[in-house]
C-alpha cells in the first residue's frame, strides 16, 4: 500500500470499465427470455471463426491472435432461452426500447451528453463465445462524470451491448458454449484513466456498482431495479499502466474488493518486467527464433510429459535463449516468473506449457547428462536458457513461435495484453490474447439507428429515481445512517422495499433483520430464500403483536412456504407473543416467588416476550 505521491512517481494510470447485465425480459434484439432457469438444450452447432478486417480497414491483432488459435466451437442451443437470431441464422430483431430506457436511466445518472441517434455497430469478437463472431454494441452516452469525494473522474463513454455466451468446457480444440445467455442486454460503463491510485479504482468500482444498483424506474413510490443482481452479473475489466510499461487490460474481476489487490500486483508485474528488459540487454541477450527438433535425444525419456507426446507420434522441439539463464525463474508476482509469462503464450496453441533450464529439471526426470546433450544440441552455454516443448508436430510448432515471439519481448517492452484471472486469493493474472485495437469495429447493417428525442430522454429521466434520492429516503426511514449505508448497497434492497412498501412503522426490524438475521442464517447453512409475500406475512404478525422480534429469525429458520405455513410454524412451535394481562401475572408470580422477574422470565420465554415490554413491567411494579 503506497500514498498517491508514489502513484504518480511511477506514471500510474487506470481506468475501468464496469459491465452489468440488466434485468430485462427480453433480450436486446429478440423476443427470447432472458431467464433461462428450467430450460433445456434441443441442439446443437458447430463453428470455426476467422478474422475479418473492421471499418479502418486494418486486420486487429487481438482477433488475428485468436483466430490463429484455429479451434472449434460448439453453442448449445436451449428451447426458450435462443433462437436462430443468437446463432445468427436470421436477422436480428427491433431493439429491445426497454434495455435503451434503462441505459439512458444510467447516463442521466452520470449527467453524460446523449448522441442524436445511437448507431448499433458490431465489435469483432473471434475466441467463441459469440457464435457470429461479432458483439453488437452502441454507445448511448459520452462524456459524464462519476463523483469520488470532491473529485470527479471523467465517465468517457457509455455502451449497451449484448452480454456473451457461457463456456461450458474446454477439451483439446474444442470448445463448448451455452448461449443461453447471449443476446441479454449488458451496460458498460467505462471511465477515462486518470484514477489516481488502486484503492481509487476500488473505490470508483464500488461507487458505480452502487449507482447502477440504485438508480432506478419509478413504479409508484417505488423503484424497480434495472440490473440483475448475483455472481456473473456485474464484473469489472481494469485497464492500468506506468511509464515504461504499457496499457494491460484485467477482464472478469468478479469481486470488486480484490481489485485494489490486482492493480497492485499488475504494478509489481510491469516494474519486474523493466527491470529484466534492463538486465537482458545489458548481458546483450538474444533470441535467434530457431529451434531445434531434440526428439531423438528424448526418444527413451521417461518423464510424463515428453513421454505422453511421443507415445501420441509427436515431437519435442527446444530453442536457446541466448543470455537469459536465470531470467527465465525471476519471480514477477507471487508464484509466477517470466517463465510462466512464456508458458502462457505457448499454452496458446493446445500444448502444457514449457519445461525450460530455470526449473528444478529433476521434476521432469531429465538427467544432468540429457541435459548436457541439450545444451549441446542448441548450442547453449551457461549463460544462455534454453525452453522444450513436447506435443504433436503442428501444435509444438505453432507454440515454440509463440514461446519464442514473447521471450524476444521480454529485451523489448512490457507487451500490451489482455489478461485473465489465474488466481483470485494471490490476485494474479495470466495472457489471455494481445490488446485489442480500435480496428475490430464496424457498422451494424442490420439495424436501423434509434433516434433519441429530447422529449424522450426527458420523460426517461422524469421517470427515474436516482440513487442519492433512495439513500436520503433510507437515512430518513431507518434514522441510523449507518443502517442505511449498508441497506443500500445489499442485495436485499429491493426486499426491503417490498416489505416495508405493505408492512407500515417496521422499517428498521425489517432492515436489522435482513441484514444481520437472514446474513447469520445464511452463512449456517440455512437456506432464507423465502417468497416475498411470506416475508410480508411474518412482519405484519410481528407489527400487530402477534410475534415478537426475537421469534422473526425462529420463523425464517423453518422456512415457510406460504402465509398459512407461517400460521403453523408459529402455533406448532409455541411462538405467540405473551403480552398484556398475561405477561403481568407472570412478573407477579416471578416476584411472590422472590425470584428476578426478567431474568426467570426471558431465560424461558424468550422468543415470546419483548423485552421492552417486560422492563416496562417491572419498572410499573417497583
Amino acid at each position: 500500500m503506497h500514498d498517491k505521491d508514489y502513484y504518480k512517481s511511477i506514471g500510474f494510470r487506470c481506468g475501468l470499465e464496469i459491465h452489468q447485465r440488466l434485468s430485462t425480459k427480453h433480450k436486446l434484439f429478440c423476443e427470447c427470455s432472458t431467464d433461462s432457469s428450467g430450460d433445456r438444450v434441443i441442439g446443437s452447432v458447430e463453428r470455426r471463426q476467422r478474422a475479418v478486417v473492421g471499418e479502418l480497414g486494418a486486420m486487429d491483432r487481438s482477433t488475428s491472435f485468436e483466430s490463429s488459435r484455429n479451434r472449434s466451437f460448439v453453442y448449445n442451443i436451449f428451447k426458450r432461452s435462443s433462437c436462430l437470431v443468437d446463432v445468427d441464422e436470421e436477422p436480428p430483431h427491433h431493439v429491445n426500447m426497454r434495455a435503451v430506457e434503462a441505459a439512458l436511466r444510467f447516463a442521466s445518472a452520470f449527467n453524460a451528453k446523449i448522441p442524436d441517434e445511437i448507431e448499433p455497430m458490431r465489435k469483432e469478437v473471434v475466441d467463441g463465445s459469440d457464435p457470429s463472431a461479432f458483439q453488437r454494441s452502441m454507445m448511448v452516452a459520452y462524456d459524464g462524470t462519476l463523483e469520488i469525494g470532491k473529485r470527479g473522474i471523467p465517465i468517457t463513454s457509455i455502451f449497451l451491448e449484448e452480454e456473451s455466451s457461457g463456456i461450458v468446457s474446454t477439451k483439446d480444440d474444442t470448445v463448448t458454449y451455452n448461449i443461453d445467455r447471449i443476446g441479454i442486454p449488458l451496460i458498460e460503463i467505462d471511465t477515462d484513466p486518470s484514477i489516481s491510485s488502486p484503492q481509487e479504482a476500488k473505490e470508483a468500482a464500488l461507487k458505480i456498482g452502487l449507482l447502477l444498483r440504485l438508480t432506478g424506474k419509478k413504479e409508484g413510490d417505488t423503484a424497480v431495479s434495472e440490473v440483475q443482481r448475483g455472481i456473473g452479473t456485474i464484473r469489472q475489466d481494469v485497464n492500468v499502466s506506468i511509464a515504461g510499461g504499457t496499457r494491460v487490460e484485467i477482464k472478469g474481476l468478479q469481486e470488486i474488493d480484490s481489485v485494489d489487490l490486482f492493480i497492485e500486483n499488475e504494478i509489481e508485474r510491469q516494474l519486474r518486467l523493466i527491470d529484466i528488459k534492463k538486465r537482458l540487454i545489458e548481458r546483450h541477450a538474444q533470441v535467434d527464433g530457431k529451434s531445434i527438433d531434440l526428439t531423438e535425444i528424448l526418444k527413451h525419456h521417461d518423464g510424463k510429459i515428453v513421454r505422453d507426446a511421443l507415445s501420441k507420434g509427436g515431437i519435442v522441439l527446444g530453442a536457446r535463449l541466448k543470455g537469459f539463464s536465470g531470467f527465465l525463474g525471476m519471480e514477477i508476482n507471487p508464484d509466477r516468473r517470466l517463465g510462466s509469462e512464456v508458458s502462457d503464450y505457448a499454452k496458446m496453441a493446445g500444448v502444457r506449457g514449457i519445461i525450460h533450464s530455470d526449473e528444478d529439471l529433476g521434476k521432469y526426470e531429465l538427467s544432468e547428462d540429457t541435459v548436457v546433450r541439450i545444451r549441446q544440441a542448441l548450442g547453449a552455454n551457461s549463460d544462455d536458457a534454453f525452453i522444450l516443448i513436447a506435443a504433436d508436430r503442428q501444435s509444438c510448432s505453432k507454440a515454440m513461435a509463440h514461446a519464442i515471439d514473447r521471450a524476444r519481448m521480454a529485451m523489448a517492452e512490457v507487451p500490451p495484453e489482455t489478461r485473465a484471472v489465474a488466481d483470485a486469493k494471490k490476485g494474479n493474472t495470466r495472457f489471455m490474447r494481445p490488446l485489442p485495437g480500435g480496428s475490430r469495429m464496424y457498422p451494424e447493417t442490420d439495424s436501423e439507428p434509434i433516434e433519441i428525442t429530447s422529449q424522450f430522454y426527458e420523460a426517461v429521466k422524469k421517470g427515474t429515481v436516482y440513487m442519492q434520492e433512495r439513500i436520503k429516503k433510507l437515512e430518513k426511514e431507518l434514522n441510523n445512517p449507518q443502517i442505511a449505508e449498508q441497506m443500500a448497497s445489499s442485495t436485499k434492497l429491493m426486499l426491503y422495499e417490498y416489505i416495508t412498501g405493505r408492512v407500515k412503522g417496521v422499517n428498521l426490524v425489517v432492515a436489522a433483520t435482513l441484514l444481520e438475521k437472514v446474513r447469520e442464517l445464511e452463512r449456517s447453512g440455512i437456506s432464507a430464500e423465502l417468497d416475498r409475500d411470506t416475508f410480508v406475512n411474518i412482519f405484519k404478525r410481528y407489527s400487530e403483536g402477534e410475534i415478537t422480534k426475537a421469534a422473526i429469525g425462529e420463523i425464517i429458520k423453518y422456512s415457510p412456504r406460504s402465509a398459512s405455513d407461517v400460521e403453523r410454524i408459529v402455533k406448532s412451535n409455541e411462538l405467540e407473543r405473551i403480552s398484556g394481562a398475561k405477561l403481568k401475572d407472570m412478573v407477579a408470580r416471578a416476584r411472590k416467588n422472590g425470584a428476578d422477574a426478567m431474568r426467570e422470565i426471558m431465560s424461558k420465554y424468550r422468543l415470546n416476550v419483548d423485552g421492552e415490554e417486560l422492563k416496562g413491567l417491572i419498572g410499573d411494579k417497583k
